[in-house]
């Protein structure tokens, strides 16, 4: 099996057995095609079938030099998911993506408003109409509870 019959197999797969989009089938690609193009610039002929742990992580190892940790966590999740579909397929044993760790990213900390955003938003509020006083009072409650911009804004 060569590497354009396995992708082109892998991507069939992605869409009928999965259901992907294209857009996930396009990103799953792209992480085998990127591969591909390292052992050919390489001149390794190593095969989907017989590629090892070894040529992966050197794969591994020089795409980290250009990537973000996000991206090489993303990159090493496609691959995975790709040996794996060799595996269930029974083309291969085992999956050389295994014992590869993936980087570990951060946690993005959530936006908050500024005293100035929330004052502005609570200076929209009618307080002529009964409710006024209950959706400002709701509104401080809210955001001293530390909810996200995100949840906030779209009360």
């Amino acid at each position: 099996m060569n590497w354009n019959n396995a992708l082109l197999d892998y991507q069939h797969y992605l869409k009928i057995e999965r259901g992907l989009s294209e857009n996930s089938i396009s990103s799953y690609s792209n992480d085998v095609k990127k591969l591909i193009h390292y052992l050919e610039e390489n001149k390794m002929n190593d095969s989907p079938i017989s590629i090892n742990e070894e040529v992966i992580q050197q794969f591994i190892y020089h795409s980290a030099k250009s990537i973000n940790p996000r991206t090489q966590a993303r990159q090493i999740s496609g691959l995975r998911n790709f040996f794996d579909y060799l595996i269930f397929e029974d083309y291969r044993k085992n999956n050389p993506t295994d014992l590869l760790e993936s980087p570990k990213i951060g946690r993005k900390l959530p936006d908050t408003l500024s005293e100035k955003d929330i004052d502005k938003i609570i200076s929209q509020i009618d307080l002529s109409k009964p409710e006024g006083e209950r959706n400002r009072a709701m509104l401080e409650t809210l955001y001293s509870c530390g909810l996200r911009v995100s949840e906030l804004t779209n009360l």
